[in-house]
């Protein structure tokens, strides 16, 4: 066991370390059959999920789905209540302390020190893992070099989050673990999270990207999972994830509308719907891949076809589909932990 005691007298911090098994093949993060309860509430129910080196995960979900508990399981602050998780090749359960050097992270809530600069923090940071680079490089990569020597009393929203992700930068870290990451950014610093993001995949990090926002997670992510009452309820890149929602339309603007064309169309497989408003119908689909057969059979019943418009629906649609709609689910995971902790959720 390691005792490291730092140049600021704030905490202590002791380390379990092992040694990682991870061969190039293995995927960063791998879970396996995971629950955790709060007494009589499952936040994470029989959960597998897996991770792979060098890609950007999306991990969606409403509030109380279990994405804060299923984070504070990866990274060893909490103990499942059963299930196995591997990340970087280390078990969570029993070396906690190796996961949290390998692994940068900015957490959705956090705390700053009021009385120390944006420098100190991120020196204090890189105390914790043992690491010399210069601080102001990775203050000037979050955009806070002008404000380095500033008290982080000081410090807006935005920048106090920009300064936890410099924190969480310290040391090239194997896989960063982002929780809102652009929440209280305005769009320049949306902007230069997403950079970073895709700078540090080049570098051959792994990223496990929480978020609320859909642009954010559009834009940057390989693939998206969305959890829903501590389990994962859909899985795979945007553009698959979107099709999968029976809510598909193509409008087509005719010369003339021949007798009998919307009868025909509604007649179609996968036609759900056919609007017609002056010369301009407007098909629903429940597969997207027939909008090609909905244009030849719009041209072979005579009808001239001068525009067409398509609709897919976007990745907000879709998670509000496989989470009931609001973004909200029945049990709720924060006073769940609340109740079980005697604290804030």
């Amino acid at each position: 066991m390691f005792k490291a005691e730092f140049e600021y007298p704030i905490v202590i911090v002791y380390f379990n370390f092992q040694f990682s098994l991870m061969t190039p093949s293995d995927p960063a993060i791998q879970v396996d059959g995971l629950t955790h309860r709060y007494g009589d509430i499952v936040a994470v129910n029989d959960l597998d999920l897996t991770v792979e080196q060098g890609e950007v995960y999306g991990f969606l979900g409403p509030n109380g789905a279990g994405k804060s508990t299923t984070i504070n399981i990866l990274i060893g602050t909490t103990q499942p209540t059963s299930g196995s998780v591997s990340v970087l090749g280390y078990e969570a359960q029993t070396a906690s302390g190796s996961i949290r050097q390998a692994v940068g992270l900015l957490p959705g809530e956090f705390g700053l020190f009021e009385r120390l600069t944006g420098r100190e923090h991120v020196v204090f940071a890189q105390n914790c893992k043992d690491v010399t680079e210069s601080p102001d490089d990775i203050l000037a990569r979050v955009g806070l070099a002008d404000v380095a020597d500033q008290r982080a009393s000081g410090y807006s929203t935005g920048m106090g989050r920009r300064l936890a992700l410099a924190m969480a930068l310290t040391g090239d870290p194997d896989l960063l673990v982002l929780d809102e990451p652009t929440r209280g950014l305005d769009p320049n610093g949306a902007r230069t999270v997403r950079s970073i993001v895709r700078e540090e995949v080049e570098r051959g990090a792994t990223v496990f990207f929480s978020s609320h926002s859909m642009e954010q997670v559009e834009s940057v992510c390989d693939r998206v999972g969305v959890l829903r009452d501590g389990q994962l309820v859909a899985e795979g890149d945007v553009e698959m994830l979107r099709t999968r929602l029976n809510d598909h339309q193509i409008a087509l603007t005719v010369e003339r509308v021949p007798d009998g064309l919307p009868d025909q169309l509604g007649g179609l497989d996968a036609v759900s719907d056919v609007q017609i408003d002056g010369t301009t119908l407007t098909i629903s689909l429940t597969v997207a891949s027939r909008k090609a057969a909905v244009i030849d059979a719009t041209e072979a019943a005579g009808a001239t076809v001068i525009d067409i418009e398509t609709y897919t629906p976007s990745l907000e649609e879709f998670f509000a589909a496989v989470t009931d709609q609001d973004g909200e689910v029945a049990h709720n995971e924060m006073s769940a932990i609340a109740a079980a902790t005697g604290g804030d959720a």
